[in-house]
């Protein structure tokens, strides 16, 4: 199926966006799941957008019967505690920019869920502003330097920043490995260690509304490397959006 613009009318007064790049993450997640990843590994999508941030590990408070409660007594009675520690007056609030993250995440279980590989799909406010942009590149310049595969997808038609370049800037590789503005792109990334030196391997793809998305490259460690049909796992987001229906501008 070929690339449509999700951001310009007719489809972006028929759609919202975000439910569609939600709905895209998880068919890449399901065909990770479903076909591609080993028995020790496994996808997630995780989806932040907006200025709410979520911590990630609740702690929660445990109920149980106190000692020396009657028979009978319920067995949710709260344990009574001390008055929880507040913390002094924060000195300053430092102005901070949380980039929107929509995301399928491969976690391997050999030793519990780590991080192996990362899909990220660029969101209007990824692209927004300069603080934005640095937002997101240092996410991915952590991914990179934790030697995390990383691919970004960027169909975002109206507005312009190269996200890719953002990060070559971020990791100051230098002015070889910058891409021309292209508006849409996706690209992935393996990081390497040789015994010379580290290197980051680069795959890149100009994309464009009208064609066909490629097949790309997901780096889950230096010797496993997945195919991801773009192509396919796209369609099936759109048809279980209904967008093939609704009709299409020409490119």
């Amino acid at each position: 199926m070929q690339l449509l613009d999700h951001f310009h009318p007719p489809l972006s007064t028929h759609r919202h966006w975000e439910s569609f790049h939600a709905r895209w993450a998880a068919s890449l997640a399901d065909a990770l799941n479903d076909d591609l990843l080993p028995a020790e590994y496994f996808a997630e999508v995780q989806v932040h957008v907006g200025s709410r941030v979520e911590v990630d590990v609740g702690t929660f408070e445990e109920t149980s019967v106190r000692a020396g409660n009657p028979p009978g007594a319920s067995t949710t009675a709260a344990m009574l505690a001390a008055p929880p520690w507040a913390p002094p007056e924060p000195a300053m609030h430092m102005p901070a920019v949380f980039p929107d993250s929509l995301e399928v995440l491969v976690f391997h279980t050999e030793t519990g869920p780590t991080l192996a590989a990362a899909i990220e799909l660029i969101s209007p406010g990824n692209k927004d502003r300069e603080a934005h942009r640095r937002a997101f590149a240092a996410k991915c310049s952590s991914y990179l330097q934790q030697g995390i595969g990383l691919m970004i997808i960027d169909i975002v038609t109206h507005r312009q920043a190269n996200l890719h370049n953002a990060l070559v800037r971020m990791l100051d590789a230098g002015e070889t490995f910058l891409l021309p503005e292209e508006r849409l792109y996706t690209t992935a990334y393996r990081p390497a260690r040789h015994a010379d030196a580290d290197v980051i391997d680069v795959w890149p793809v100009a994309l464009a509304v009208g064609r066909e998305l490629p097949l790309m490259p997901l780096p889950i460690n230096a010797q496993l490397v997945l195919p991801i049909h773009l192509s396919t796992t796209y369609a099936e987001a759109c048809q279980r959006s209904r967008l093939p229906s609704i009709p299409q501008s020409r490119p």
